[in-house]
């Protein structure tokens, strides 16, 4: 079996609401993240899905160094 297939099976899905609590932010901000393609989604229907790994890249783009 093709190995992207069987490492989907330990893929994590959060709601758009899990993402907006975790992050602290509106479900709307993570929808525009989303439609802007910062925030990587998969459609089910009319529903957003969105690994868990996307979440930890995202904060990891996201940090800002203060100097």
């Amino acid at each position: 079996m093709n190995d992207s297939v069987t490492s989907l099976g330990n893929v994590k899905f959060l709601k758009v609401a899990e993402v907006a609590a975790a992050l602290r932010v509106s479900r709307m901000s993570v929808y525009r993240l989303i439609h802007s393609g910062d925030l990587e989604a998969v459609r089910f229907g009319r529903n957003f899905r969105v690994p868990e790994h996307a979440v930890n890249a995202y904060l990891r783009g996201a940090f800002y160094q203060a100097g």
